[in-house]
């Protein structure tokens, strides 16, 4: 089984391609959706223990959270240290059970691949890009995003030009769904007849 990593900065488009790999039949382990679900379940009293007040109703309060950790390094590794490695349960059992039902080829959707080593977990890195213009106007369209908090967010990312170095195979999101939808054939194409091998 190939282990294909997607990664790219923010607001370049990796939900829409992960999707896109979903549609095309590929297993997509998303790392953001397993946090979502955590912070709504095993995560919640943990974090709650360490970071008093921002949960309620056995659910993370994400803006309270993110106002606990923002600016404050050791905060945000102990929220690290609490997070990851019940992510890491999670993506492990999605392997193996993609694996058990014979999938020849899967997709892990991880944000901060390089940032937190995983791409030493997988076999090769898929990366999506955009100009830069075009990333900041469509992070910038989100309901509550701010100029510093895209800066803030931007400077705890590997930067786009050293992500795709770094990439067996980038997809530029600005082309076009079309388009970003071939290359992504292209490549369940490539890495599943590799598998054959």
């Amino acid at each position: 089984m190939i282990v294909l990593g997607l990664t790219g900065s923010i607001g370049m488009g990796k939900s829409t391609t992960a999707q896109m790999f979903l549609d095309a039949g590929v297993p997509v382990y998303s790392a953001d959706e397993t946090v979502h679900r955590l912070y709504s379940g095993k995560a919640a009293p943990l974090i709650e223990q360490d970071f008093p007040g921002t949960t309620s109703d056995g659910e993370v309060d994400r803006a309270k959270l993110s106002a606990a950790v923002m600016g404050k390094p050791e905060a945000l590794q102990r929220l690290e240290e609490i997070v990851h490695p019940l992510v890491r349960t999670e993506e492990n059992r999605f392997r193996q059970d993609s694996e058990n039902s014979g999938a020849k080829l899967v997709l892990l959707d991880i944000p901060l691949l390089f940032e937190t080593g995983a791409e030493k977990r997988v076999d090769k890195v898929l990366v999506v890009t955009a100009p830069k213009e075009v990333q900041r106007e469509r992070v910038l369209a989100r309901e509550g995003m701010t100029e510093d908090k895209l800066e803030a967010i931007l400077a705890r990312q590997v930067p786009d030009a050293e992500k795709r170095n770094r990439a067996d195979f980038i997809i530029d999101t600005s082309q076009g769904l079309v388009a970003a939808r071939e290359h992504v054939q292209q490549i369940i194409h490539s890495l599943v007849d590799m598998s054959a091998d």
